[in-house]
C-alpha cells in the first residue's frame, strides 16, 4: 500500500536539513485523513526540535492539487449513525486537524507551502499555517464549505477576518476560486512561481547556508523566493476581488438578509461572479448564518481562541447541523441536491442557530485548551 502522506530529509550543502511532507493521495486530490494528520503532526514535533531540520516544505504529489480538503467521509458514516449525538470521530478529526494547524503557525522554524493546483479548505487551512506560502499560475484557492453545510474553518475565523474589506465574508458565502493574483491580493500567498520553477527552487535550497538561527533562515527563505519571483517566466493574471472591491464590499454590507436579498436580484456580465452567486444561494442557509457569526469575531480573537470556536461549531455542525445532508448531496449519493433543515436563510431559528454556536465543553476541558 502507498503511504498516504511521505516524509524526507534532503541534505543541503551547509550540513542542515530541509524536511520534506508530501502529500500521496494524488488520485484524492491529496484529501487528508485522520492518519495523515496524526502521521504530520507527529514528524512535524520532531523536526521542530531537531537541530538539524533548517526548514520544512509541504507539498502534494501530483500536478493537479496541493490539498482539496479533508477527507469527511468518516464523519459523516459516524455521524449518520449517531444521529444528534456528538461523536468520536468527528471530535478526533477536527481536533487533530486544528492541533496540526497550529502547530504550523506557531512552527518558529521557517515553513514553505508549495501551494500548487487546488487547495482548498483544509487545504487552505495547512497553506495558511505556513511562513511562506508559494503561489503558481495554476493556484486555485477556495473554501467551499458552505456547500456542504459547514463553514470556512482550520483557522478561517482569523484570517478571513483579516482580508481586505468585506473579501473575507464573500469568500467564505460564496466559495468563490481565488487565482494566484486574488490569494496575494488577501495575503493567502506570499510569493508568485511557475509551476515548472519548482525543480529549481529544491535545487536552490540546497544551496543556501542555512544555519541554528530561525531568523536568519527565515530571511534568507525570502530573499531565495523573492529573487526567484523577480525573474518568473509566466505572468501573474488579474485579480478579480482588488479589481471589484468596492462592489464586493457594497453587495456584502448589511446584515444577512441584505445580503441575501444583494445576493439575489444581483444582475450582471461577469462569468466569476455569477458562479459565486449561484454557489452562494445554493448553499446551506444554517452555513450562512455560522459565516456572518464567524465574521462578527471581527479581529478581537487570536488565533488560538479563534480554533477554540471553530472546534465547537465543528462538531455541532456534524450532529445538528446541515453537515451531514451536505456530505451526502456532494460526496455519497453525488446527486447535488441537497435538502437543507431550512429552505431560506430568514427561516432559520435562534434556537437551531444557538444549537450550533453553543459549546460542547467548558474552558478548562476543552481539547485544545493548552493552545
Amino acid at each position: 500500500m502507498t503511504q498516504d502522506v511521505i516524509f524526507q530529509t534532503l541534505g543541503t550543502l551547509s550540513g542542515k536539513s530541509i524536511g520534506i511532507v508530501t502529500l500521496n493521495i494524488e488520485k484524492a486530490l491529496n484529501a487528508l485523513n485522520i492518519d495523515m494528520v496524526k502521521a504530520m503532526t507527529a514528524q512535524l514535533l520532531q523536526w521542530q526540535t531537531n537541530d538539524d531540520i533548517a526548514l520544512v516544505v509541504l507539498e502534494g504529489s501530483g500536478e493537479k492539487a496541493f490539498c482539496a480538503g479533508g477527507d469527511v467521509r468518516a464523519i459523516y458514516h459516524a455521524s449518520i449513525a449517531n444521529p444528534n449525538k456528538m461523536t468520536d470521530e468527528a471530535c478526533e478529526f477536527f481536533t487533530q486537524e486544528y492541533q496540526l494547524d497550529y502547530l504550523l503557525h506557531q512552527f518558529g522554524k521557517p515553513v514553505l507551502v508549495w501551494g500548487d493546483g487546488i487547495v482548498m479548505g483544509g487545504g487552505l487551512g495547512l497553506m495558511a499555517g505556513g511562513s511562506h506560502r508559494v503561489l503558481t499560475e495554476r493556484s486555485r484557492i477556495a473554501m467551499p464549505e458552505v456547500t456542504i453545510g459547514l463553514y470556512p474553518d482550520v483557522g478561517g475565523s482569523y484570517f478571513l477576518n483579516r482580508m481586505p474589506g468585506k473579501t473575507g465574508l464573500f469568500l467564505g458565502l460564496t466559495a468563490y476560486n481565488m487565482n494566484a493574483a486574488d490569494a496575494m491580493y488577501v495575503n493567502v500567498g506570499t510569493h508568485f512561481l511557475a509551476s515548472d520553477d519548482k525543480e529549481p527552487l529544491f535545487d536552490a535550497l540546497a544551496d543556501i547556508h542555512w544555519n541554528d538561527n530561525a531568523d536568519v533562515n527565515h530571511q534568507a527563505l525570502t530573499q531565495l523566493l523573492t529573487s526567484m519571483q523577480n525573474k518568473v517566466s509566466v505572468a501573474l493574471c488579474d485579480s478579480p476581488l482588488e479589481q471589484f472591491q468596492q462592489q464586493i464590499n457594497l453587495l456584502m454590507s448589511g446584515d444577512i438578509e441584505d445580503v441575501h436579498h444583494q445576493l439575489s436580484s444581483l444582475q450582471t456580465e461577469l462569468d466569476w461572479l455569477k458562479r459565486a452567486q449561484k454557489t452562494a444561494l445554493a448553499g446551506s442557509p444554517l452555513s450562512w448564518h455560522l459565516v456572518f457569526a464567524q465574521a462578527a469575531l471581527g479581529t478581537e480573537l487570536d488565533l488560538a481562541d479563534c480554533f477554540k470556536w471553530e472546534l465547537g461549531v465543528s462538531v455541532n455542525c456534524c450532529s445538528h447541523g446541515d453537515f451531514c445532508e451536505g456530505v451526502r448531496a456532494l460526496l455519497i449519493d453525488k446527486d447535488r441536491n441537497p435538502k437543507w433543515r431550512f429552505a431560506d436563510v430568514s427561516e432559520v431559528t435562534d434556537e437551531a442557530l444557538s444549537a450550533l454556536l453553543t459549546s460542547p465543553w467548558q474552558a478548562n476541558n476543552h481539547p485544545l485548551k493548552d493552545f
